[in-house]
């Protein structure tokens, strides 16, 4: 049994930073970087006997946009649905539901996205980024 919650004084900063620094989308972001993209975002916390053991926020305006990142299960706690009930919840929340437009970007997570109503850009040409 898991508990999501949005309560971001049970955030294990050590363990967001230690898997964040990791990852493909976020390799080498700080600590500082870290608690800076949270303090500024909507968090979700996922625990297992009061550890973290995923994550995922959110840059929204709680009206017309909300921007996913930073989705994780740690590699020990994958195969058991758990991104799958986090994707749940974030999909339910009652702050997001005005939310129109939803983006995000993966490498590799294109199936479990989907199941959730994201898909490809419909219309690329319209969609713009400035990467620094």
């Amino acid at each position: 049994m898991i508990e999501i919650s949005k309560d971001k004084t049970k955030l294990q900063i050590d363990v967001i930073h230690s898997f964040l620094t990791k990852a493909y989308w976020a390799k080498g972001r700080t600590v500082e970087e870290v608690k800076r993209s949270i303090e500024h975002s909507l968090c979700y916390g996922v625990y297992s006997d009061g550890n973290q053991i995923g994550f995922a926020r959110i840059a929204t305006d709680y009206t017309v946009f909300a921007y996913l990142m930073d989705v994780f299960i740690l590699d020990a706690f994958r195969g058991n649905g758990y991104s799958k009930q986090l994707m749940a919840a974030i999909s339910e929340d009652k702050q997001l539901k005005s939310c129109k437009v939803w983006m995000l970007k993966t490498a590799d997570a294109h199936g479990l996205y989907k199941q959730f109503g994201f898909n490809a850009l419909g219309s690329p040409e319209k969609v713009m980024e400035r990467l620094l």
